[in-house]
């Protein structure tokens, strides 16, 4: 029993960091004009939350309070912009030394990501193209 309750705590520490993150998000990528025709909103937050993960998982705040690290790692940025997990990724395995492995990642999640956005549109638009 205390296992769950000890899960459970820790799911809604996560789950309020995330509603907080994805509202921010709302927030940010509707108030950020775009430029160059580009959605800077979307930078805008990816920048934030890269930075926060960055500030947090380096700092000793990590250690000395490891539900914070749930609620704002986890759920914040984890839902203002999963491109600051990815972003933190990358910086370990370069930081470990694993350059291939990083350029990998990189082209597997960025090119993969788009291939799987446009094999989604393209399924989306043959299931309904009659709606």
């Amino acid at each position: 029993m205390l296992e769950l309750s000890q899960n459970l705590k820790e799911i809604l520490i996560i789950g309020f960091g995330g509603f907080l993150g994805a509202v921010f998000r709302y927030i940010l990528s509707n108030i950020i004009p775009p430029a160059f025709e580009m959605p800077m909103g979307i930078l805008g937050v990816n920048l934030i939350g890269s930075f926060i993960m960055g500030f947090f998982m380096y700092s000793p705040l990590n250690e000395i309070y490891p539900h914070y690290r749930l609620l704002i790692v986890t759920g914040f940025c984890g839902a203002l912009s999963t491109f600051s997990t990815f972003s933190y990724e990358n910086l370990f395995l370069l930081e470990k030394g694993f350059i291939g492995k990083m350029v990998l990642n990189i082209l597997l999640n960025v090119v993969g990501c788009i291939l799987a956005v446009y094999l989604g549109k393209s399924l989306s638009i043959f299931l309904f193209r009659e709606v």
